[in-house]
């Protein structure tokens, strides 16, 4: 860790750190983005079957994966008290969780996610294609898990470009057996929604051998020797990687699972609404890499400076986060309000989902500024490993307030499933101000 930077300095400093991880982000969404766009370009009833699927795949992967990004800090730390010989026995552990978490979600996709769907009042249609979303989703688990620890290698060490680069890569790999497996173009099968699981699948395997290909060649990850000298399983390391990962994997678990049981709970409305509803969210979430990047970026920058004992660093790039992210926030809220027909228009053609999710995103406008604030804030408690106050505050704030508020909100006033967007909104508010409050708490405990 470089001795420390004038205040000036600091967000050039940041910008260079949050904006490859910023592409990153967008191009990894991308994926889920043209899995959405191009399935509803294909039928609708495909559509809602993705989308229904991706309910399932987003909070179950996210969640688990976050588990992992429990690296990230630790890693950190060890770059800023400068101490590199513990980073690789760190990774090479990760790697190892990372085989066993792969392997819980393939036997819940496989066991479970089936008489779920059977118990959902979908037409047949959707839940074939959602069943088979899944099915190809699931190809990708291992490498999918095993990549998040080599990135969290790469970007704890600041080399968020490297990350930006193998996904740079991978991204118009994916548009393109999305292409084939969805339309059945170029004399491949004609899959649907179901391709664009597959897609993934065999993109998440390229992903994995570029992030080997990096770290096993080039400086200076070279330097650190991941895959020589393989320790045994270290329960030790996985307690440590787990004490950190597991409440940010419930956090970020309980934050994308509520979206995910609000879709399910729109089942019971029609699949025009469902789709509508799915278009919002869907591009709503690509607005979210921005705050989420800023998010990842605090958590690096405010774990190294904690690591080198520079408590008021830490503190004034916690601060910066959260000001940068609010000031996109602004820039977001504008995009949704004017420009929502069209960016409805981009998922599909049929007039009447472009009229319920024009409406939707009225809502999703309101999401913007709470998340600026939030994010960011849970980037950087993260950064001074401090993470059980921000799963608590998940579950309080979406599920014990936002969820039942949208509910009620939704079954008895006028404003059915929109109501649901209101619980979450509420929720999401709560939580922000709740984690600001502790962020502040902690930097007055650590401040030296």
């Amino acid at each position: 860790m470089e001795t420390s930077l004038p205040l000036g300095k600091k967000p050039f400093k940041m910008a260079k750190i949050v904006m490859p991880i910023l592409i990153t982000q967008v191009a990894l969404y991308l994926m889920t983005f043209f899995d959405i766009l191009m399935t509803g370009r294909y039928d609708t009833y495909h559509l809602a079957g993705v989308t229904i699927g991706s309910s399932f795949w987003v909070p179950v992967y996210t969640g688990l994966a976050g588990i992992l990004m429990g690296l990230t800090p630790i890693i950190a730390h060890h770059i800023g008290a400068r101490r590199s010989e513990k980073v690789r026995p760190s990774v090479q552990q990760g790697l190892y969780v990372s085989v066993v978490l792969a392997a819980i979600i393939y036997a819940f996709i496989l066991f479970a996610v089936a008489p779920i769907l059977e118990a959902m009042p979908l037409e047949e249609k959707v839940r074939v294609v959602a069943a088979k979303y899944l099915k190809g989703m699931s190809l990708g688990l291992l490498p999918l898990f095993a990549y998040t620890v080599l990135r969290s290698f790469f970007d704890a060490l600041g080399a968020t470009r490297v990350s930006m680069f193998i996904i740079l890569l991978s991204a118009p790999i994916n548009i393109l057996i999305n292409y084939l497996l969805i339309y059945g173009n170029w004399g491949f099968p004609e899959l649907g929604g179901a391709g664009a699981g597959y897609a993934s699948g065999i993109t998440y395997w390229i992903v994995f051998f570029i992030a080997c290909a990096v770290a096993w060649g080039r400086k200076p990850f070279t330097e650190f020797n991941l895959f020589k000298e393989w320790g045994k399983i270290s329960f030790v390391s996985w307690k440590e990687i787990l004490f950190i990962g597991v409440p940010i994997g419930i956090s970020i678990f309980v934050e994308t699972s509520i979206f995910s049981a609000v879709t399910l709970l729109m089942s019971n409305y029609s699949t025009a609404i469902i789709s509508a509803h799915q278009i919002a969210l869907n591009f709503t979430s690509l607005l979210y890499m921005i705050p989420l990047s800023i998010s990842m970026g605090a958590t690096i920058l405010v774990g190294q400076a904690v690591g080198a004992g520079q408590m008021r660093d830490a503190k004034q790039y916690s601060y910066l986060a959260v000001g940068l992210a609010i000031a996109f926030s602004f820039i977001s809220i504008a995009i949704l309000l004017v420009f929502r027909e069209p960016i409805a228009s981009l998922y599909t053609t049929d007039g009447a989902i472009i009229s319920l999710a024009v409406q939707f995103f009225v809502f999703a406008a309101l999401f913007q500024l709470s998340d600026a604030v939030q994010a960011p804030v849970q980037g950087a408690l993260r950064g001074y490993k401090d993470v059980n106050m921000t799963f608590i505050m998940a579950i309080v704030s979406y599920w014990v307030l936002g969820l039942p508020i949208g509910y009620l909100m939704a079954t008895f006033t006028d404003l059915g499933p929109y109501g649901y967007w209101i619980g979450l909104i509420a929720g999401l508010t709560i939580g922000a101000i709740t984690l600001l409050v502790r962020l502040m708490y902690i930097q007055k405990k650590k401040f030296v």
